[in-house]
């Protein structure tokens, strides 16, 4: 499932985020990356372990958390801290999967969803579209400053090269409840469904069914 987040980041965060990135060191994408992904990455990122980076996770992930269509679509188990990357001219990332495991030691986690938030304008910039395989062919992404982009981690998926400006987003990694996509679909169309009904008449027959229905699959097929 690719699902749009929208307005995640409202304007005054946003303004606040670029306005701290822009003071903050940046270094070579490739020290996160993996063997393979390493020969196809050519970014920058922030450099993590300061104050302004945990300030800025906390922005992200408490906006992030907030979203009912993140929490309903990912069923979040372990989230990883975001990972700021910054696109200039000629830079990009080519085809590749994320790492199945992130983390060390005890705070090792299963990579199943990834997260894209765009954190400046389209316009502000000339390529930089993410692209991911899907089963309906190739989906080009490159949505509004404050919205975000929800995918399984395990497609395959690449940055195209920015030729002008500068491509700024935050990238986050989670362990859901539940390991299998399709599982995740299905239970996020269900869920929608049951919201609905739930808010019409809370004491439905119907509603009652679908709430069942939905929290037995959970019990079902999460890990935890």
């Amino acid at each position: 499932m690719l699902l749009q987040l929208k307005n995640i980041l409202d304007p005054a965060k946003l303004d606040n985020i670029r306005e701290m990135l822009a003071k903050v060191p940046f270094i070579d994408g490739k020290h996160s990356a993996g063997m393979a992904a390493e020969q196809v990455k050519n970014n920058e990122e922030m450099q993590q372990g300061t104050q302004q980076a945990q300030y800025l996770d906390q922005l992200v992930m408490g906006s992030l958390a907030e979203n009912a269509d993140f929490r309903s679509a990912a069923l979040p188990l372990r989230v990883a801290q975001p990972v700021f990357a910054r696109y200039t001219p000629g830079m990009r990332y080519g085809n590749h999967v994320d790492d199945p495991i992130m983390g060390g030691g005890m705070e090792k986690f299963r990579t199943d969803v990834a997260i894209t938030v765009f954190l400046n304008a389209p316009q502000d910039y000339d390529g930089g579209e993410l692209v991911i395989q899907s089963p309906f062919g190739e989906q080009r992404v490159k949505y509004a400053a404050g919205d975000a982009v929800l995918y399984p981690a395990n497609s395959v998926h690449r940055v195209e090269e920015v030729s002008r400006g500068e491509r700024l987003v935050a990238v986050i990694w989670l362990q859901s409840m539940v390991r299998d996509a399709a599982q995740r679909e299905l239970l996020f169309e269900l869920d929608q469904a049951r919201n609905t009904l739930l808010q019409r008449d809370a004491q439905d027959l119907t509603a009652q069914q679908v709430d069942r229905a939905y929290v037995n699959l959970i019990r079902r097929w999460s890990d935890v």
